[in-house]
């Protein structure tokens, strides 16, 4: 039960506003649709999964929508299916960033009493692609323990939220993407001063220290304990203004992994990180769809 709840909720990400009941309202409504960005409809989801608005969520979703969490069969009556159970758990989420790169919406969230995903909060990316009719078509995620104590004292959400330069957004996809298959993917490590400012390098892994030395800590404890980390294929990168976010698949300590990684670009170079892995399952799978897919 904890993995099909943990994933139902996951899946929610595929709702927004009222729908009407009159023709009146309903031909307002499809006027106010048109005009809807991507984030409005998916920022709005939070309310109608609260609500247990399944109306707004058939209106709002493809009911074939494909899902790429392992747990969850692909389509949106089951999770419908599932709303009471959220109800009884009082599972909800609290958004920190929401961004939006062409019809892909991708989100940092909180999952709060989330005990039935194996703790009391969570800490979670998620990524939605809206079709061209402006329907949840497709979602991706992963989600992870938060932790309360942390190697650099920041928590894995805090820190910058604003978005800026906007006019940079391709040129910082195009920096962090080197950056993944430079140092992360291990083409050529040696550049990586070319990529993190060795001014400024705020981490929220709960792990890794700041800075270019606490990343160089943290790679050289690997090392010593024979723990094997690396990244193995690059699958989506992503980016609004000063933020990209990479999808990878990888490896931790001999498992297969899903990396999620969020970057703040500023002046040419990363300045902050965050972070989500999760071990990719095998056993249990609702569907063959994976984790990527893109």
């Amino acid at each position: 039960m904890k993995k099909v709840i943990t994933v139902f909720v996951l899946a929610g990400i595929l709702a927004s506003c009222n729908t009407s009941k009159t023709n009146t309202k309903s031909k307002n409504n499809q006027s106010k649709e048109k005009t809807m960005n991507n984030k409005e409809i998916v920022g709005t989801f939070l309310g109608a999964v609260a609500k247990q608005d399944a109306e707004t969520m058939r209106k709002f979703a493809n009911a074939d929508y494909i899902q790429h969490n392992p747990f969850v069969p692909t389509g949106l009556e089951p999770f419908i299916g599932l709303l009471p159970v959220l109800k009884e758990n009082g599972t909800y989420a609290e958004n920190v960033r929401l961004f939006q790169d062409g019809n892909y919406v991708f989100m940092h969230n909180i999952w709060k009493n989330a005990k039935p995903f194996g703790a009391d909060e969570m800490v979670a990316f998620d990524i939605i692609r809206v079709d061209q009719n402006g329907k949840v078509a497709e979602h991706w995620d992963a989600m992870t323990v938060l932790v309360k104590e942390t190697a650099s004292g920041r928590t894995q959400t805090d820190g910058s939220t604003t978005v800026t330069d906007l006019d940079k957004t391709e040129a910082n996809k195009k920096l962090v993407t080197s950056f993944i298959n430079d140092v992360p993917m291990g083409k050529n490590q040696g550049k990586i001063g070319e990529y993190i400012s060795s001014e400024q390098y705020n981490q929220h892994n709960p792990q890794i220290k700041d800075g270019l030395n606490g990343l160089g800590e943290f790679f050289q404890y690997l090392a010593s304990q024979n723990i094997t980390f690396k990244y193995n294929k690059l699958h989506k990168v992503l980016g609004e203004g000063n933020f990209v976010l990479t999808v990878s698949e990888g490896e931790l300590m001999g498992k297969e992994q899903v990396f999620y990684d969020l970057f703040r670009v500023e002046n040419g170079k990363i300045v902050e990180h965050w972070d989500v892995i999760q071990e990719i399952p095998t056993e249990g799978l609702a569907h063959n769809n994976g984790m990527f897919g893109f």
